[in-house]
């Protein structure tokens, strides 16, 4: 089970020119399909006199979800390169496109497999990596006599404290890395059978 995965800060380009061709390379994070598709979009839109929108994208913390287009350019020159790309830096919610703007030569399969590797490389390289966590959003009621036993819990487990709330009961939202959740309901149901009253929902 994946608790932390890398991918990237922000959206950044690079330009890669080879025999009169302009390879423009657009890196960015995404978190859906959903969001890939309206990304494709926007840049289609604003580069709409290019020959090719190739693209790749690796999906989910554990990047199991993966797509590479090649737009119309030869099978395997230009999406699986951009996709090559992105898995050389251990990346996920990724999304990697490469505009081309033809030059007038044709460049090759190999020509062509360089430059949008190339272009991709780039445009990643520009970027800053950073670290994910994958976290379940769940909620403490407890009596506010439980409140010392509670933060012992937060501490124990690593559990960051979203929202803090005061009713009949204490009521504290956390969230709680993905494979420490188990461990999170075996600690609260131990300190119950002990004479504690934590109660924990999802």
């Amino acid at each position: 089970m994946v608790d932390r995965f890398l991918t990237l800060n922000k959206e950044s380009e690079s330009l890669y020119k080879e025999k009169g061709s302009k390879f423009i390379g657009i890196a960015l994070p995404v978190q859906s399909e959903d969001e890939v598709k309206t990304q494709l979009e926007l840049i289609k839109k604003k580069y709409y006199d290019a020959r090719h929108h190739c693209y790749a994208y690796v999906l989910n913390p554990e990047g199991t979800q993966t797509r590479a287009n090649d737009d119309g350019e030869p099978n395997h020159s230009a999406g699986d390169p951009i996709l090559g790309q992105i898995k050389s830096k251990n990346l996920t919610n990724t999304l990697v496109v490469v505009v081309r703007y033809f030059g007038g030569t044709k460049l090759g399969v190999s020509g062509l497999i360089t430059a949008y590797k190339t272009a991709a490389k780039e445009a990643l390289d520009s970027n800053e990596i950073i670290e994910e966590e994958v976290r379940i959003r769940v909620q403490l009621k407890f009596p506010y006599a439980e409140m010392n036993e509670v933060m012992k819990l937060v501490n124990e487990q690593d559990l960051k404290i979203l929202d803090q709330g005061y009713e009949e009961m204490s009521i504290l939202t956390v969230s709680v890395l993905v494979s420490r959740k188990e461990n999170l309901d075996e600690r609260v149901t131990f300190l119950n059978n002990i004479g504690h009253q934590i109660f924990l929902t999802s």
